[in-house]
């Protein structure tokens, strides 16, 4: 039997909005959707994490805004348990343009603009972020900066 290591992944995450259309990200062949970005390298700081992740997965560069919020997640992938928390930010991609998808640099993964008010229906991951991003962007009150799936 194979012993398994236990450990909490940490990924940093872009909220990328224009005209009420949000970029994600997806696996091919998957249902959900997920924020473009990855994981946060031993020793780098979050931002230039993100940074990094964009140029990889969609070959250009990004402007990293202020920090949103937090969202620890728990999910089962392939039998396995996982554990992650996702740092999330406003990012900027200027030479983005929402009425077209982006190409991905990574083949396992695609990009497309979804309109903010379909995140469920488009089975947005973690799902407490279907109702963070709006608040997040809103920002009529302070906003709830965290969410989580554990024990939900």
């Amino acid at each position: 039997m194979m012993k398994h290591e236990k450990m909490v992944e940490f990924l940093v995450r872009g909220v990328c909005v224009k005209k009420g259309r949000l970029l994600v990200c997806q696996s091919k062949g998957a249902v959900n959707t997920f924020l473009p970005g990855g994981h946060v390298e031993f020793g780098e700081k979050a931002v230039v994490g993100l940074a990094r992740e964009i140029q990889e997965e969609l070959g250009v560069k990004a402007r990293i805004g202020g920090f949103l919020g937090a969202v620890e997640h728990e999910f089962v992938q392939k039998g396995q348990r996982h554990c992650e928390v996702n740092l999330v930010f406003r990012m900027d991609v200027p030479s983005l343009a929402p009425d077209s998808d982006p190409a991905a640099c990574e083949h396992w993964i695609s990009f497309a603009w979804i309109a903010l008010d379909a995140l469920g229906r488009r089975h947005l991951e973690p799902w407490p972020l279907r109702k963070l991003i709006p608040a997040w962007l809103s920002a009529k009150s302070e906003p709830c900066r965290w969410g989580s799936t554990i024990g939900a």
